[in-house]
Parts: structure tokens; sequence; C-alpha cells
């Protein structure tokens, strides 16, 4: 039962950093989609996972393509972004046995070809004020991570 994270040209090396930290923590596998907008070598990306980063062992895509050819080997997918209209709590995240959780870049998500191309498995955080756009990257990966988690531990 395997969880897999995938951030589709993350831009902000802290929030790579905490979502590996996640990802380890969970016994999730981190994968990042190129391009990125900061260097795997940063001391930052390291600190912003800090002593846990050599552990985390990312695995680095050249583009969404070559992802796209392996992902149905990888699992379901779900796709989260803050235009979709099904929230996360209603979708069966604990039933497939893998599962792979999809984020964008930072400062502007998925691109829309994934909005249309897979329109179904899109997801989205549940957010109460009107005056937020959205969560943290790192944020929302914890809470994804997490209640797949929960709902694999649900009777």
């Amino acid at each position: 039962m395997v969880i897999h994270v995938v951030l589709v040209h993350p831009e902000i090396h802290w929030n790579t950093g905490n979502a590996g930290r996640t990802c380890l923590a969970a016994g999730a596998t981190l994968h990042l989609i190129k391009p990125l907008g900061f260097s795997l070598d940063e001391r930052e990306v390291k600190r912003a996972g800090l002593d846990y980063w050599e552990h985390v062992k990312p695995r680095v895509w050249p583009g969404w393509d070559a992802f796209e050819r392996e992902l149905p080997s990888l699992g379901q997918p779900y796709f989260f972004s803050t235009k979709a209209t099904r929230l996360i709590w209603d979708a069966p995240l604990g039933i497939a046995t893998d599962i792979v959780l999809i984020f964008g870049r930072e400062t502007g998500g998925l691109p829309p070809i994934l909005h249309e191309r897979y329109r179904e498995r899109f997801l989205s955080l549940p957010m109460h004020s009107p005056h937020v756009r959205s969560l943290n990257l790192s944020t929302s990966v914890g809470i994804a991570v997490y209640e797949v988690l929960r709902q694999r531990q649900s009777p």
C-alpha cells in the first residue's frame, strides 16, 4: 500500500523540503517533476528537510510526459486544486492499494490540460474563509497524506 506524492514544477525549496519530511514520516515516496524552481543541491532544501533529507531520496522526473507514461503503474491518481469541486473528504483515498497524490506549483497550480484530461480525479481541500485563496503546498501535502492514512485505519 504505497503512497506517492508528486510535486509538479515546485518553486519553493522550503515547501519541497517540508513535503519530503512528511513523506518520510508517512512512508510515502516523493516525486519531483522538472523544471524545479531551485536546485536540489541548495542547502535551503536540505535545511527545510532537516537531517531527514538524505533519507527522502526523491524520484526526479525530467518532465510531466515522462512521469505520465509511468502514472498507470504507480496507482490511482488524485490531483489537488483550489478549482476542484469535489472535496478530499468525499474521495475514497483509503481504498486504493497504491495512490498518487499530485500537486501543482505554488503560484499557478496544475496546468489547464491536466484539469481537462483528469477532471474526475481532482480534489480540493475545504476552506471556509473567502479571504484565503489556497493553503501552503507543504501543508496541503500533509493534509492529503494523513487523510489517506486516516482512511486506511478506519474500519
